[in-house]
């Protein structure tokens, strides 16, 4: 089956999606970022099919979230590890992480507790306010086209109804 690129979509959600395709990328950046960066250790710690494993490290890697480094030379073999691109995707995990404990987790508890090293305290991420650290709720929040919204897009009635009449660009 042809997936769907939404790689030129005019929204950042889509195409971060155009890069993660599935829930195995996610994973396997859960994996890395728990300390895992071999292809036999991904196969082993998720269970996951080879040419899949393989596919979703090349669209990683394409994007620009891990890099392939060789650890060995005969035979040849890669460990898989974070760019700086990658390691800024940790907060995206982190708040999935926190949601999932708050409505997927059962009666026994959360599954895995994150700890911030920094202050030796137990932790969840939270999504604040760049500006006032207030938590972001979704009925506290307005959109506007920004500066990289398509200009011949502007004039679109059902642009024009989602976005209003693009008068708050920055």
């Amino acid at each position: 089956m042809r997936r769907t690129s939404f790689d030129g979509w005019p929204c950042s959600i889509a195409r971060t999606v155009d890069i993660l395709g599935d829930g195995w990328t996610l994973l396997v950046l859960r994996e890395v970022f728990y300390g895992e960066t071999r292809f036999d250790g991904f196969v082993e710690s998720l269970g996951i099919a080879r040419n899949t494993l393989t596919d979703r490290l090349r669209r990683l890697e394409t994007a620009g979230l891990l890099t392939r480094s060789a650890y060995q030379s005969e035979p040849v073999r890669h460990e898989y590890l974070l760019t700086d691109k990658g390691r800024d995707f940790f907060g995206v995990l982190a708040a999935v992480n926190a949601w999932g404990d708050r409505w997927q987790s059962g009666a026994e508890g959360v599954p895995v507790v994150m700890r911030h090293t920094a202050c030796g305290h137990d932790t969840q991420a939270q999504v604040v306010c760049s500006s006032c650290d207030e938590p972001l709720r979704h009925e506290d929040m307005s959109v506007h086209t920004g500066p990289g919204y398509p200009e011949r897009l502007l004039d679109d009635p059902a642009v024009r109804a989602r976005f209003g009449d693009g008068t708050n660009r920055q």
